[in-house]
C-alpha cells in the first residue's frame, strides 16, 4: 500500500480529515525540509505522551503504541515539522495533564481524564477553526498572529499517535494483511477480526 493510500485510510479513522497542520508537516517531512526551531521533550513529558498514545493504542493481541515507536515519532514529528504555536499548545497540554498527576493515577481515572480532554477538545477545535478563517484589516491582522493559538494539545496527539502507529512496520503488520497477488477486484466481506488488505 503506498503512503498516500494509508495517511488516506488514516484520515477516515480520526474522523474523515487529517488538520492542515499535520497535512503540512507531513508534506515537510516527505520533502525533506525540516523546521530550525528548538523543541525537545523532557523524560517526564516523554512518559507522559508514551502513556497517552499507549492508552489510545493499548498493546493486546497485537503490538501497542510504543511498540511501534509512536512517542519518538510524535516528538520527531513536532520538532521537525510543527511550528511555534503548536509547539506551545502540546506543552501545555502535557503541562496540564502533569498537574492532574496523571502518570500516579489508576487506568480508570486516566480514560476518565482523557475522555474530559477530548470534550473540551470540540470546544478548542471550534475557536481554532474560526480563528483559521477570520478576516481582518491589517491592525487585526497583527492582533491575530500575537494571539495565534497552535492546533489543541488532543488534536494533535491523536493525529500523530494514529499517523505514527499506521505508518510504522508493526503499526501495519498488525492491522493489514498483505496480499501479494489480489486476484480480481470484488467486494469482500471481512469476518469478525480479520484483517483489512494491502495490496
Amino acid at each position: 500500500m503506498e503512503r498516500r493510500e494509508l495517511i488516506k485510510n488514516i484520515a477516515l479513522m480520526v474522523g474523515g480529515t487529517i488538520s492542515l497542520p499535520t497535512l503540512l508537516a507531513m508534506k515537510l517531512h516527505e520533502s525533506g525540509v525540516y523546521n530550525t526551531l528548538d523543541f525537545m521533550l523532557s523524560a517526564s513529558q516523554r512518559k507522559l505522551v508514551a502513556e497517552v498514545a499507549e492508552i489510545i493504542i493499548p498493546k493486546t493481541d497485537t503490538p501497542g503504541a510504543i511498540d511501534a515507536g509512536v512517542p519518538a515519532f510524535i516528538e520527531m514529528m513536532l520538532k521537525d515539522c510543527y511550528t511555534t504555536p503548536e509547539h506551545q499548545s502540546f506543552i501545555e497540554g502535557l503541562d496540564a495533564l502533569s498537574k492532574s498527576d496523571f502518570l500516579n493515577k489508576n487506568m480508570a481515572d486516566k480514560i476518565a481524564i482523557i475522555s474530559a480532554i477530548e470534550q473540551e477538545n470540540k470546544t478548542l477545535m471550534k475557536a481554532y477553526n474560526v480563528q483559521q478563517t477570520k478576516m481582518g484589516d491589517n491592525e487585526d491582522k497583527e492582533l491575530m498572529a500575537a494571539q495565534k493559538k497552535g492546533l489543541p494539545f488532543w488534536r494533535l496527539m491523536k493525529e500523530l499517535t494514529l499517523l505514527g502507529y499506521f505508518t510504522s512496520k508493526v503499526g501495519v503488520n498488525a492491522s493489514f494483511d498483505f496480499v501479494l497477488v489480489p486476484g480480481r477486484f470484488e467486494l469482500t466481506k471481512l469476518k469478525p477480526g480479520q484483517k483489512i488488505f494491502a495490496y
